[in-house]
């Protein structure tokens, strides 16, 4: 599941996706903690990160992520499995992998989704796990 998940969508979320790219607020923690919990299946979990600190996008600022993994940890239990990021359209795509990558290893997170069809060769070089390559495959929209 890539993409904004409303809380109120957890119970289909963790029924239906074997990954969920999207936590970014307390209120998902709570819904998906719940479903976990309840169905007994757990999804990979990545935190999204707003590296571009965009408002239009979802997603916890790059200076609210450590402390926001921790609470995933310590007040819903979420065993958080990475860090998801979409840098902004018209910036390099460099510095945002490189500042996702050193957000995960100072939490000890091994898996990063990062990278789409125009720039997934460089999210690899940072240590991407994960690459969305939709367009690539199925064209543009």
């Amino acid at each position: 599941m890539i993409g904004p998940l409303q809380s109120n969508k957890a119970k289909e979320a963790v029924a239906l996706f074997h990954a969920i790219h999207s936590v970014d607020r307390s209120s998902l923690c709570e819904a998906l903690a719940k479903e976990i919990s309840s169905q007994g299946r757990r999804p990979l979990l990545f935190v999204e990160i707003n590296t571009g600190a965009e408002a239009q996008k979802a997603g916890v600022l790059p200076q609210d992520a450590d402390a926001f993994v921790a609470r995933c940890r310590d007040s819903y239990g979420l065993a958080i499995d990475g860090l998801m990021c979409i840098p902004p359209a018209a910036e390099a795509p460099a510095p945002h992998f490189a500042l996702t990558a050193k957000i995960a290893a100072r939490n000890g997170l091994k898996n990063l989704s990062m990278g789409m069809s125009a720039d997934f060769a460089v999210a690899i070089q940072f240590g991407a796990t994960h690459v969305r390559v939709g367009s690539a495959i199925f064209g543009h929209r």
